[in-house]
């Protein structure tokens, strides 16, 4: 056995995923949600690990006490090499898990950081976004069955099929442009400023459509 940081990633398809927008009743512009598997159990996956049913259910179950005690479960746009939530890249945060069969499903709540707002204009716009769970525990090295698992969060990351959909990628593309390096400073105005927002919308459009992420 060994102790891991352990990843595993769905594309958008895999997950099932759904991309809802639900009003938030003030009659403003509607929060983007995404809905679908957030981690598959009793099969072998890509990393040809395999999660026993019962360990995901008991990860499932830590998180929604978390969420029931008022804890907020952040996850972010793509996924660091630790456990560690950096709060300059989270973009949602989970507001429900439960189990159906032998898979974890969820539901994210997309928040108006400037990470969210670059995930709210890739999905308006048509780009796949797939999620990919960040938790510890034990792994058999001959058979890869998973031990003592716990999920940490659930991260936002590019369709696996689509090397060029990274998330990073535009990140970088906007950090290229005229007053690029604006970006973080210009998304946190965009919160009060109706003006602002649509600035910001309309330059990720166009990088999004320049680099044909879809």
């Amino acid at each position: 056995m060994s102790f891991n940081l352990l990843r595993e990633s769905l594309s958008f398809d895999n997950a099932r995923m759904e991309v809802l927008a639900e009003s938030n009743g003030e009659g403003k512009e509607k929060t983007l949600y995404m809905k679908g598997i957030f981690i598959q159990g009793g099969v072998k996956n890509a990393n040809q690990r395999v999660y026993p049913t019962n360990q995901i259910s008991s990860a499932v179950d830590s998180i929604k006490k978390q969420i029931s005690d008022g804890y907020s479960v952040l996850g972010e746009l793509d996924h660091p090499d630790d456990l560690k939530i950096n709060l300059d890249r989270v973009c949602h945060k989970i507001e429900d898990m439960w189990m159906d069969g032998a898979n974890g499903f969820g539901k994210l709540k997309i928040i108006p950081t400037p990470m969210g707002q670059l995930v709210t204009t890739m999905l308006q716009n048509g780009v796949k976004l797939g999620v990919s769970s960040r938790g510890s525990g034990n792994v058999n090295e001959s058979t890869g069955q998973v031990s003592d698992f716990e999920i940490i969060t659930v991260d936002i990351v590019a369709q696996p099929s689509a090397p060029n959909a990274y998330p990073k990628a535009i990140y970088e593309g906007l950090m290229n442009m005229r007053h690029g390096h604006r970006v973080p400073e210009i998304a946190r105005e965009a919160l009060h400023d109706q003006k602002v927002q649509k600035y910001l919308q309309e330059s990720v459009t166009k990088l999004i459509k320049e680099l044909k992420l879809k």
